[in-house]
């Protein structure tokens, strides 16, 4: 059962983009905008994680997060705090008050979901799977090394992120503009062909002889991982 994540932030924009990369990754992800129907929707059901932004209409993050930690029920719930305020002072004030972990906006997409799988990790291990399998392809996280057919498979950090990103949703085609938030994060202004250049350079890389190709080009839309390579013994 995938792990539920519950996006606590009032700017819809950034609940949207979380929204869809987590849903990528395959948690279930439910959303509220204001902090009092946030503490009334933990009420009724605990999730595996918050992602909480600090300044919030009805109730503040900050309070929400401190009325978590007085609960019994949600003492030990993994906490992210969103913020745009970045000085020392006030992470310290964040984390004093009971959250996990800090994050100043704006952040970039690929961090985040590092650190919501490393809470996870040490939280709900059952919920974070640390190794791929599609086809013949392995692709394990901790050790950032993938093998096809046994055969090890040298990958940049940007051809690693991207083969992940893909393999976690088979048969799913992303945009190049999707590829470069799930990837490269929002806030990295680079050209959209760029993708192409590295989904060329992992081909190269996993691909040998007479291999079968795992990346599908969809003509006019974007690139998909093979659901049916995914699914072969």
């Amino acid at each position: 059962m995938p792990a539920r994540i519950l996006i606590v932030e009032d700017e819809e924009p950034l609940t949207l983009l979380l929204r869809y990369n987590l849903e990528s990754e395959g948690y279930g992800v439910e959303s509220v905008g204001r902090g009092d129907e946030a503490e009334t929707r933990l009420r009724e059901s605990v999730p595996d994680l918050v992602i909480l932004d600090w300044m919030l209409p009805g109730l503040s993050g900050i309070e929400l997060c401190r009325r978590l930690r007085s609960r019994t029920e949600t003492q030990r719930l993994p906490v992210i705090m969103l913020t745009a305020r970045g000085e020392e002072t006030e992470r310290v004030r964040g984390l004093a008050t009971g959250a996990d972990d800090y994050v100043v906006k704006p952040f970039s997409v690929p961090e985040l979901l590092a650190r919501v799988r490393a809470l996870l990790r040490r939280a709900k291990p059952e919920h974070v799977a640390t190794l791929l399998r599609a086809g013949d392809i392995a692709l394990d996280r901790e050790t950032h090394r993938v093998h096809r057919s046994g055969r090890e498979v040298h990958l940049g950090p940007t051809e690693f992120r991207l083969l992940e990103f893909l393999m976690q949703s088979p048969g799913r085609v992303f945009s190049r503009e999707q590829l470069l938030d799930g990837v490269w994060g929002q806030d990295v202004y680079i050209d959209e062909r760029t993708v192409d250049v590295h989904v060329g350079r992992l081909r190269k890389a996993i691909n040998r002889g007479r291999q079968s190709d795992p990346i599908r080009t969809v003509r006019g839309a974007g690139y998909a991982f093979d659901e049916m390579f995914a699914r072969a013994p």
